[in-house]
Protein backbone atom coordinates (compact mmCIF):
# COMPACT_ATOMS: atom_id res chain seq x y z
CA UNK A 1 0.00 0.00 0.00
CA UNK A 2 1.26 3.57 -1.04
CA UNK A 3 1.68 6.15 1.53
CA UNK A 4 -0.66 9.05 1.39
CA UNK A 5 0.47 12.61 0.02
CA UNK A 6 -0.17 13.49 3.96
CA UNK A 7 2.02 10.78 5.28
CA UNK A 8 4.62 11.74 3.16
CA UNK A 9 5.00 15.01 4.04
CA UNK A 10 4.94 13.77 7.87
CA UNK A 11 8.09 11.81 7.08
CA UNK A 12 10.28 14.21 5.51
CA UNK A 13 9.22 16.51 8.18
CA UNK A 14 10.51 14.40 10.43
CA UNK A 15 13.61 13.52 8.87
CA UNK A 16 14.53 16.92 8.36
CA UNK A 17 14.32 17.64 11.75
CA UNK A 18 16.55 14.73 12.85
CA UNK A 19 19.26 16.31 9.62
CA UNK A 20 18.52 19.79 11.52
CA UNK A 21 19.61 18.25 14.53
CA UNK A 22 22.47 16.11 13.40
CA UNK A 23 24.16 19.39 11.33
CA UNK A 24 23.38 22.36 13.51
CA UNK A 25 26.64 20.75 15.52
CA UNK A 26 28.87 20.25 12.39
CA UNK A 27 27.99 23.60 11.74
CA UNK A 28 28.87 25.09 14.62
CA UNK A 29 32.51 23.22 14.49
CA UNK A 30 32.94 24.10 11.13
CA UNK A 31 31.98 27.83 11.62
CA UNK A 32 34.15 27.88 14.93
CA UNK A 33 37.46 26.44 13.19
CA UNK A 34 37.87 28.78 10.85
CA UNK A 35 37.04 31.72 13.48
CA UNK A 36 40.05 34.03 14.54
CA UNK A 37 40.73 32.98 18.71
CA UNK A 38 40.23 36.85 19.58
CA UNK A 39 36.89 36.42 18.89
CA UNK A 40 35.84 32.68 19.72
CA UNK A 41 34.08 32.07 23.36
CA UNK A 42 33.21 28.63 22.28
CA UNK A 43 29.40 29.62 21.61
CA UNK A 44 27.53 29.44 18.02
CA UNK A 45 28.05 32.41 16.01
CA UNK A 46 29.29 33.03 12.59
CA UNK A 47 32.63 34.55 12.58
CA UNK A 48 33.36 38.33 11.51
CA UNK A 49 36.49 37.11 9.19
CA UNK A 50 37.88 33.17 7.94
CA UNK A 51 41.19 32.31 10.17
CA UNK A 52 42.15 29.05 7.93
CA UNK A 53 45.28 29.99 9.79
CA UNK A 54 43.67 27.53 12.45
CA UNK A 55 43.94 24.07 10.39
CA UNK A 56 48.08 24.94 10.42
CA UNK A 57 48.21 25.95 14.40
CA UNK A 58 46.32 22.90 15.31
CA UNK A 59 48.32 20.57 12.85
CA UNK A 60 51.73 21.61 14.12
CA UNK A 61 50.66 21.97 17.81
CA UNK A 62 48.42 18.86 18.03
CA UNK A 63 51.36 16.67 15.96
CA UNK A 64 48.83 15.17 14.26
CA UNK A 65 51.14 13.70 11.35
CA UNK A 66 52.21 11.40 13.32
CA UNK A 67 49.31 10.81 15.27
CA UNK A 68 47.13 10.45 12.40
CA UNK A 69 49.99 8.04 11.39
CA UNK A 70 49.33 5.92 14.37
CA UNK A 71 45.68 5.92 13.85
CA UNK A 72 45.85 4.67 10.14
CA UNK A 73 47.89 1.52 11.39
CA UNK A 74 46.01 0.73 14.39
CA UNK A 75 42.81 1.00 12.26
CA UNK A 76 43.73 -0.74 8.87
CA UNK A 77 45.43 -3.86 11.47
CA UNK A 78 41.94 -4.03 13.21
CA UNK A 79 39.58 -4.11 10.35
CA UNK A 80 42.40 -6.81 8.39
CA UNK A 81 42.13 -9.08 11.90
CA UNK A 82 38.50 -8.11 12.38
CA UNK A 83 37.23 -9.11 8.67
CA UNK A 84 39.45 -12.32 8.55
CA UNK A 85 38.74 -13.71 11.78
CA UNK A 86 34.58 -13.14 11.42
CA UNK A 87 34.66 -14.30 8.27
CA UNK A 88 36.26 -17.64 9.82
CA UNK A 89 34.13 -17.75 12.44
CA UNK A 90 30.96 -16.60 10.95
CA UNK A 91 31.06 -19.15 8.57
CA UNK A 92 31.78 -22.08 10.91
CA UNK A 93 28.73 -20.93 13.03
CA UNK A 94 26.40 -20.72 10.31
CA UNK A 95 27.74 -23.74 8.21
CA UNK A 96 29.61 -25.96 10.29
CA UNK A 97 27.39 -27.87 12.87
CA UNK A 98 29.71 -28.64 15.99
CA UNK A 99 29.09 -29.48 19.66
CA UNK A 100 28.41 -26.98 21.80
CA UNK A 101 28.30 -24.01 18.97
CA UNK A 102 25.39 -22.38 19.88
CA UNK A 103 26.55 -22.02 23.59
CA UNK A 104 30.02 -20.06 22.41
CA UNK A 105 28.05 -18.34 19.60
CA UNK A 106 26.24 -17.11 22.63
CA UNK A 107 29.14 -16.33 24.95
CA UNK A 108 30.56 -14.57 22.56
CA UNK A 109 28.22 -12.35 22.17
CA UNK A 110 28.25 -11.39 25.79
CA UNK A 111 31.17 -9.10 24.59
CA UNK A 112 28.67 -6.60 22.43
CA UNK A 113 27.38 -5.90 26.05
CA UNK A 114 30.68 -5.12 27.78
CA UNK A 115 31.58 -1.42 28.07
CA UNK A 116 35.41 -0.55 28.14
CA UNK A 117 35.35 0.85 30.85
CA UNK A 118 34.51 -2.30 33.11
CA UNK A 119 37.95 -4.43 31.49
CA UNK A 120 40.47 -1.34 31.39
CA UNK A 121 41.62 -1.80 34.20
CA UNK A 122 42.57 -5.49 34.43
CA UNK A 123 43.32 -5.55 30.98
CA UNK A 124 45.98 -2.42 31.76
CA UNK A 125 47.56 -5.23 34.31
CA UNK A 126 47.84 -8.30 31.73
CA UNK A 127 48.74 -6.49 29.12
CA UNK A 128 51.51 -4.74 31.21
CA UNK A 129 52.26 -8.18 32.83
CA UNK A 130 53.16 -9.90 29.09
CA UNK A 131 55.00 -6.57 28.18
CA UNK A 132 52.52 -5.38 26.03
CA UNK A 133 51.85 -1.55 27.14
CA UNK A 134 52.69 1.15 24.99
CA UNK A 135 52.83 -0.28 22.31
CA UNK A 136 50.64 -0.64 19.12
CA UNK A 137 49.80 -4.04 19.90
CA UNK A 138 48.01 -2.99 23.44
CA UNK A 139 45.52 -0.77 20.42
CA UNK A 140 45.06 -3.84 17.97
CA UNK A 141 44.60 -6.53 19.86
CA UNK A 142 41.70 -5.78 22.50
CA UNK A 143 39.83 -3.34 20.20
CA UNK A 144 39.62 -6.39 17.53
CA UNK A 145 38.42 -8.45 20.12
CA UNK A 146 35.99 -5.90 21.00
CA UNK A 147 34.65 -5.54 17.61
CA UNK A 148 34.94 -9.49 16.94
CA UNK A 149 31.08 -10.12 18.96
CA UNK A 150 29.11 -7.77 16.42
CA UNK A 151 31.68 -8.68 13.50
CA UNK A 152 30.87 -12.58 13.95
CA UNK A 153 27.34 -11.77 14.54
CA UNK A 154 26.91 -9.73 11.44
CA UNK A 155 28.84 -12.57 9.26
CA UNK A 156 27.14 -15.26 11.09
CA UNK A 157 23.48 -13.71 9.60
CA UNK A 158 24.77 -13.07 6.26
CA UNK A 159 26.18 -16.64 5.48
CA UNK A 160 22.93 -18.53 7.32
CA UNK A 161 21.17 -16.55 4.71
CA UNK A 162 23.32 -18.11 1.59
CA UNK A 163 21.58 -20.42 -0.17
CA UNK A 164 22.48 -23.96 1.06
CA UNK A 165 22.21 -25.84 -2.56
CA UNK A 166 25.48 -23.83 -3.77
CA UNK A 167 27.68 -24.95 -0.74
CA UNK A 168 26.47 -28.57 -0.96
CA UNK A 169 26.96 -28.57 -4.62
CA UNK A 170 30.84 -27.21 -3.75
CA UNK A 171 31.18 -29.66 -1.60
CA UNK A 172 29.78 -32.59 -4.00
CA UNK A 173 32.24 -31.43 -6.18
CA UNK A 174 35.22 -31.78 -3.53
CA UNK A 175 35.94 -28.50 -1.91
CA UNK A 176 36.71 -28.17 1.12
CA UNK A 177 35.01 -26.00 3.88
CA UNK A 178 38.01 -23.44 3.22
CA UNK A 179 37.62 -23.29 -0.44
CA UNK A 180 34.05 -23.12 -0.55
CA UNK A 181 33.91 -20.30 1.62
CA UNK A 182 36.93 -18.04 -0.01
CA UNK A 183 35.35 -19.21 -3.68
CA UNK A 184 31.69 -19.88 -3.03
CA UNK A 185 30.64 -18.03 -0.60
CA UNK A 186 32.96 -14.51 0.03
CA UNK A 187 32.16 -13.18 -3.31
CA UNK A 188 28.72 -12.53 -3.19
CA UNK A 189 29.14 -11.61 -0.12
CA UNK A 190 31.81 -8.40 -0.43
CA UNK A 191 29.00 -5.67 0.29
CA UNK A 192 28.03 -7.16 3.88
CA UNK A 193 31.75 -7.32 4.21
CA UNK A 194 32.69 -3.74 3.15
CA UNK A 195 29.70 -2.68 5.64
CA UNK A 196 31.50 -4.24 8.40
CA UNK A 197 34.66 -2.71 7.42
CA UNK A 198 33.18 0.86 7.77
CA UNK A 199 31.83 0.11 11.20
CA UNK A 200 34.79 -1.06 12.36
CA UNK A 201 36.67 1.65 10.86
CA UNK A 202 34.45 4.36 12.00
CA UNK A 203 34.66 2.73 15.62
CA UNK A 204 38.43 1.77 15.92
CA UNK A 205 39.25 5.54 14.56
CA UNK A 206 37.33 7.31 17.18
CA UNK A 207 38.52 4.67 20.24
CA UNK A 208 39.86 7.36 22.75
CA UNK A 209 39.91 5.29 26.89
CA UNK A 210 42.32 2.45 25.25
CA UNK A 211 45.01 4.66 23.63
CA UNK A 212 44.52 6.73 26.60
CA UNK A 213 45.75 4.13 29.02
CA UNK A 214 47.70 1.89 27.25
CA UNK A 215 49.80 4.15 25.90
CA UNK A 216 52.62 6.51 27.03
CA UNK A 217 54.99 7.25 24.11
CA UNK A 218 53.94 10.41 22.33
CA UNK A 219 54.65 9.05 18.95
CA UNK A 220 52.22 5.57 19.44
CA UNK A 221 49.21 8.20 20.69
CA UNK A 222 45.99 8.24 18.09
CA UNK A 223 44.34 11.36 16.71
CA UNK A 224 41.61 11.45 19.25
CA UNK A 225 44.56 12.09 22.23
CA UNK A 226 45.53 14.72 20.06
CA UNK A 227 42.01 16.41 20.65
CA UNK A 228 42.78 16.33 24.52
CA UNK A 229 46.22 18.81 24.03
CA UNK A 230 43.49 21.88 22.93
CA UNK A 231 41.97 21.38 26.35
CA UNK A 232 43.55 23.27 29.44
CA UNK A 233 42.30 22.64 33.19
CA UNK A 234 41.41 26.54 32.75
CA UNK A 235 41.76 28.14 29.13
CA UNK A 236 40.91 26.24 26.10
CA UNK A 237 41.63 27.74 22.48
CA UNK A 238 38.27 26.88 20.89
CA UNK A 239 39.28 27.73 17.26
CA UNK A 240 42.43 25.60 17.71
CA UNK A 241 40.19 22.68 19.63
CA UNK A 242 37.15 22.72 16.68
CA UNK A 243 40.05 22.95 13.83
CA UNK A 244 41.52 19.76 15.29
CA UNK A 245 38.27 18.19 15.41
CA UNK A 246 37.54 18.57 11.97
CA UNK A 247 40.55 17.58 10.88
CA UNK A 248 40.35 14.48 13.24
CA UNK A 249 36.81 13.70 11.91
CA UNK A 250 37.94 14.23 8.04
CA UNK A 251 39.25 11.21 7.34
CA UNK A 252 36.09 9.13 8.14
CA UNK A 253 33.91 11.25 6.83
CA UNK A 254 35.60 11.30 3.43
CA UNK A 255 35.44 7.09 3.55
CA UNK A 256 32.10 6.85 4.41
CA UNK A 257 31.06 9.45 1.85
CA UNK A 258 33.09 7.34 -0.59
CA UNK A 259 30.94 4.24 0.08
CA UNK A 260 28.27 5.13 1.53
CA UNK A 261 26.72 3.18 -1.70
CA UNK A 262 27.91 -0.06 -1.01
CA UNK A 263 27.76 0.87 2.70
CA UNK A 264 23.91 1.15 2.31
CA UNK A 265 23.75 -1.75 0.00
CA UNK A 266 25.06 -3.92 2.03
CA UNK A 267 22.76 -3.09 5.36
CA UNK A 268 19.97 -4.09 2.76
CA UNK A 269 21.60 -6.58 1.36
CA UNK A 270 22.41 -8.33 4.98
CA UNK A 271 18.54 -7.70 5.70
CA UNK A 272 17.02 -9.15 2.97
CA UNK A 273 19.62 -12.00 3.19
CA UNK A 274 17.86 -13.74 5.74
Amino acid sequence: MNPSRTERVVNQLILAVFALFAVVPLLGVLLSSVTPASQNSGGFSIPDSVDLGNYGAAWSRGNFSGYLLSSVLVTAAVVILSVVLATLAGFAFARMHFRGSSVLFYLLLVGLTLPTEAFIIPLYFNLRTIGLTDTYWALILPQTAQSLAFAVFWMRNQFRGFPGEIIEAARLDGCSDLRVLWRVVVPPSLAPMMTMAVVITMWTWNEFLLPLVMVVSDSRRTAPLGLALFQGQHLTDYSLLAAAGVMVALPIAVLFFALQKRFINGMVGGISSR
